[in-house]
């Protein structure tokens, strides 16, 4: 019981050619669509480098900020120390 298909051999290779093309042109649109998804990549990328350096050179600020609000905690505290230690109220 078996079936038997007669068919051109043409035909059956105008398929597989015509498929075959299929896959080429969207493998193309893909690689061109990659390449534009690198460019962009690429330019985010940079504006991410530019964004982090300037994060860093706040962090410096800050860093020296809060060392001087330290020094100016430190000095009230012992100046307050001082006036109430040495000189008490009569």
């Amino acid at each position: 019981m078996a079936t038997t298909i007669e068919t051109d051999l043409r035909e059956v290779l105008a398929k597989i050619d015509n498929r075959l093309e299929r896959i080429e042109n969207d493998l193309t649109e893909f690689k061109a669509e990659i390449a534009k998804d690198m460019t962009v990549l690429k330019v985010d990328m940079a504006t991410v480098k530019a964004d982090l350096t300037t994060v860093k050179e706040d962090i410096k600020d800050l860093r020296g900020s809060q060392r001087s609000q330290i020094w100016v905690l430190i000095v009230t505290v012992v100046g307050a120390i001082i006036k109430f230690g040495f000189f008490p109220n009569p």
